[in-house]
């Protein structure tokens, strides 16, 4: 028994894999998707966006071409206290 707001799609080939074709109302977004397989039925979800932490370790250290010049707060005044 199909769940509510279901809607039959089809099956078809690309090469070796099956692949289905997704409803407009059922888009998603992104162009991967996460997919397991629960029983028989097969869950398809779109793939979690990264969280900041994550890509910033995914960066590669700057080289000493982007590195700030060392004497730029040279000819700055001395800080001083700012009452907020």
């Amino acid at each position: 028994m199909p769940a509510t707001g279901a809607r039959a799609a089809k099956l078809f080939r690309n090469n070796r894999s099956q692949a289905v074709r997704i409803p407009a109302e059922f888009e998603l977004p992104g162009t991967t998707v996460l997919i397991h397989k629960v029983g028989d039925k097969l869950i398809i979800e779109p793939e979690p966006k990264a969280d900041l932490a994550t890509i910033l370790r995914s960066l590669s250290p700057l080289g000493p071409e982007d590195q700030l010049p060392g004497d730029l707060d040279d000819g700055l005044g001395p800080l001083r206290s700012v009452d907020l």
